[in-house]
């Protein structure tokens, strides 16, 4: 069933639900298109999934499209997303170059439509090329953290990034100095999710007796994608502080979730390597955003 607006006056009050309803008034004659890379999979088509119905219940036309790419494409993505979390990375001038046709077919095939067009990421920011020839305002939504990225893919997205009217981030902290005005949005936490809801005791007890976890000892849960940017190797650090100074005992740390590969990295290897430590990779039908963040 789908989830409306009234659903939330649980949590937040039936008086903000009315004073979301005086916002959008000021907006009902615009037309708001987003743009990203994926349809599923991934926070920001999480975010939309829910946001663009919420969107037309108050009586803003929101839509949503999906930037086309090959594998290649989304590789050297992969890979600037990384870099531009500063993780090392090996930028090529046919990684630039690729990504560049890319956005030139998308630019040739999107009907951007919208009075106010937000590009989510910088997968698709290359569209901004478009500005020039339709106008519009166009907004950059970054969800990931770009306060200390690779000087060559901040370099090749900049110039791209400050053609836009205004771009939007998660906090300050994750920002770069821009030619733009800057906003802060914090992420679009979407309580009544599947993955946030309670769970009930017996899905509780069912994931504890599949993986063999005793209920009956301390046990400290991440529930995540396998992923530097999820610091893994940080709970293990805070596990090793909690069982020092606090749990002198037998205690146990598990982390579960998938790897968008499929494979073992070494970050799981040297993370997965403690005694007390497990690792559980989900399978396709139990994937870990089926779970709120603790079972335990």
């Amino acid at each position: 069933m789908a989830i409306r607006l009234q659903d939330y006056e649980q949590i937040i009050g039936r008086e903000e639900i009315a004073e979301l309803s005086v916002f959008a008034e000021r907006v009902r004659n615009k037309r708001l298109q987003n743009i990203n890379s994926t349809a599923v999979g991934g926070g920001v088509a999480e975010i939309l999934t829910r946001l663009v119905p919420l969107l037309g219940e108050l009586g803003i036309e929101a839509t949503w499209d999906v930037i086309k790419g090959d594998q290649a494409f989304f590789n050297i993505t992969k890979a600037f997303h990384n870099a531009l979390h500063g993780h090392p990375e090996e930028i090529t001038r046919e990684m630039l170059d690729h990504f560049q046709a890319n956005t030139e077919a998308n630019l040739k095939s999107l009907d951007l439509n919208g009075d106010v067009i937000v590009v989510h990421d910088p997968q698709p920011a290359g569209l901004i090329l478009k500005k020039k020839e339709i106008g519009r305002r166009w907004i950059w939504r970054c969800h990931i953290d770009v306060s200390s990225p690779n000087p060559k893919v901040w370099d090749f997205l900049r110039p791209l990034v400050d053609q836009y009217d205004a771009s939007v981030f998660s906090m300050p902290e994750f920002a770069r100095d821009l030619g733009v005005p800057q906003y802060m949005v914090p992420p679009s936490i979407d309580p009544l999710s599947d993955k946030n809801k309670p769970l009930s005791q017996s899905t509780i007890q069912g994931v504890l007796d599949k993986y063999e976890l005793d209920s009956t000892r301390p046990i400290l849960t991440q529930i995540s994608r396998f992923d530097r940017l999820k610091d893994p190797l940080g709970v293990i650090a805070a596990y090793r502080l909690v069982k020092r100074n606090f749990h002198r005992g037998d205690a146990e740390i598990d982390q579960g979730g998938l790897r968008a590969d499929g494979e073992r990295s070494p970050l799981e290897e040297k993370a997965g390597s403690g005694r007390k430590s497990r690792w559980h990779q989900a399978a396709d039908s139990e994937r870990s955003d089926r779970f709120p963040g603790t079972l335990a």
